[in-house]
């Protein structure tokens, strides 16, 4: 038995180290072939950014290297330490990105193009685990002293790690910055009052109406499930498409009572179902491509898409009841640098109104429309960022790309009674540093005039930040982790919402024009 474990070792220890061989070989020539493309990935990396230049041919160039040194006996110890501590650099960065940093870029060369950033870290850990194994078994095999084992394992990763958090610390693209502007916090504006356990952190908000909060979820896309906003009780519904023919790749639900709706804008479709049913029919197909969606009334959408003539984004009504059904409005959303990019936003409906409003992600600015999308006021927020700070790239075979981390001003909003929400991503003047890292800021803006009733502050549940967030008249609802949270506003928010006798009466005099 002695004779044999060491030989079932040497066997092992190859495969391990064919394994890596593989992985390197593949992800270094997939990289080189489009090292173009490579260099902007790295350039998008908020830990990278400065680097880029650098790091892109060093990573390939390092990877080959480990390739030679595996393929030798001799050389094959170090080919393993090697591959150890390139393996914990990349977990340790991929980690860092999921967890502290507020802008993730695409994922960088061969397989991990294929993978999530979760499902590269756990890929990772994988091939570190195999590299420790294959360390051990060698080490062994020369007599080594356990001791010995673990110092030269254990210092090469924690070198790794110190690299990679380094580069994060030194980032001006993670670490807030002060901007010369100052908030108003009230006293007390919201009372945290309630969560609920959903199971799942998947879920999203789809709307809500007659008391129930309603919710889709991105790994169940046809499940529709309620809550009431009392958080008590919940109920699900699977949702039956009268075709399911079409190549869909991220199905959506929003609910505008009595309805429901259904929609994938990557395949031009639309659904439409009763509110207490579970068939959704078709009602659209083929009008229009979409990136996002937004239900003015049972015939008639909002959407924002891609101009096939410009490139740029563009906002665009669907009229089912008229032809043509489809109209542009080029006018609206505003080009800075690239029309793509820079114009990126988040497209909301105000339900007590019927008003539209366009928030941009990367500059200080917002729309509001009529339901026809008619232009009624430009407004902005209160920081600085006028000009949306995009760096864009063309690459040699036409697309087109960032090529530095976007300074992003706006993260998510939600408009409700003439107030916008919206959760700023920059630090005010005089504020708390060590607050910013225990709660998310929400800012309120006046959708009917240049207003700014104040912020208030929407503290992480542990570990767990704010995702979604939706509004009622007397509710603040927000997703955070796997909970469903309600707070309660105070008067010093509703006190800035119109009345809702005047709202339900300004929304039917749009639905009459």
């Amino acid at each position: 038995m002695k004779k044999i474990l060491p030989k079932n070792r040497h066997v092992f220890v190859q495969i391990i180290s064919y394994l890596y061989i593989l992985l390197f070989v593949y992800t270094a020539i997939s990289k080189l072939l489009d090292f173009e493309n490579f260099g902007i990935q790295l350039a998008q990396s908020p830990l990278l950014s400065a680097y880029a230049g650098f790091i892109a041919p060093f990573v390939i160039i390092t990877e080959l290297l480990i390739v030679l040194l595996l393929c030798f006996k001799v050389t094959r110890l170090k080919g393993l330490y090697a591959s150890l501590f390139l393996m914990v650099a990349f977990t340790i960065y991929i980690y860092l990105i999921l967890n502290y940093s507020d802008f993730i870029p695409c994922s960088c060369g061969g397989i991990i193009e294929k993978l999530s950033w979760t499902e590269h870290l756990f890929f990772n850990i994988g091939f570190i685990a195999l590299a420790l194994v294959a360390i051990v078994w060698t080490e062994k095999g020369k007599g080594t002293r356990t001791t010995n084992i673990i110092l030269k394992s254990v210092l090469p990763s924690l070198m790794a790690a110190g690299v990679v958090v380094a580069l994060f610390l030194s980032s001006e693209h993670i670490i807030k910055k002060e901007n010369n502007f100052i908030r108003r916090f009230s006293q007390h504006p919201i009372r945290d009052e309630k969560a609920f356990d959903l199971g799942v952190d998947s879920y999203y908000f789809a709307g809500i109406a007659s008391g129930q909060v309603y919710l889709g979820n991105v790994t169940a896309p046809l499940v529709l499930t309620s809550i009431d906003t009392a958080l008590t009780t919940t109920k699900a519904v699977k949702i039956r498409l009268d075709d399911t023919t079409h190549p869909f790749r991220s199905i959506r639900i929003k609910v505008k009572a009595p309805y429901f709706y259904v929609y994938d804008g990557s395949v031009p479709v639309i659904y439409r179902g009763q509110l207490g049913d579970s068939l959704a029919r078709t009602v659209s197909y083929a009008d229009a491509y979409f990136s996002q969606l937004e239900v003015i009334d049972s015939l008639n959408f909002a959407f924002r898409t891609q101009s096939a003539e410009t490139k740029a984004q563009v906002l665009g009504s669907l009229r089912l009841d008229r032809d043509p059904k489809v109209t542009l409005h080029h006018e609206l959303l505003e080009k800075q640098v690239d029309g793509m990019f820079d114009t990126d936003g988040q497209l909301l409906r105000d339900d007590m109104t019927g008003e539209l409003v366009y928030i941009y992600f990367y500059r200080n600015e917002f729309l509001v429309m009529d339901s026809s999308l008619h232009l009624t006021q430009r407004l902005h927020t209160i920081d600085t960022i006028s000009r949306a700070q995009v760096q864009v790239r063309s690459l040699s075979d036409g697309r087109h790309k960032m090529d530095a981390p976007p300074l992003q001003v706006n993260k998510r909003s939600a408009v409700h009674n003439r107030v916008l929400f919206n959760e700023s991503n920059l630090m005010g003047k005089f504020e708390s540093r060590e607050m910013w890292q225990k709660a998310a800021v929400i800012d309120m803006y006046r959708t009917d005039r240049q207003e700014y009733p104040g912020s208030f502050y929407v503290h992480h549940r542990g570990s767990h930040k704010m995702t979604r967030m939706i509004v009622t008249d007397k509710y603040f609802f927000v997703l955070s982790g796997n909970e469903i949270v309600r707070y309660r506003f105070a008067q010093p928010v509703t006190r800035h919402f119109i009345e809702t006798g005047d709202a339900e009466n300004l929304e039917q005099s749009r639905q009459q024009h």
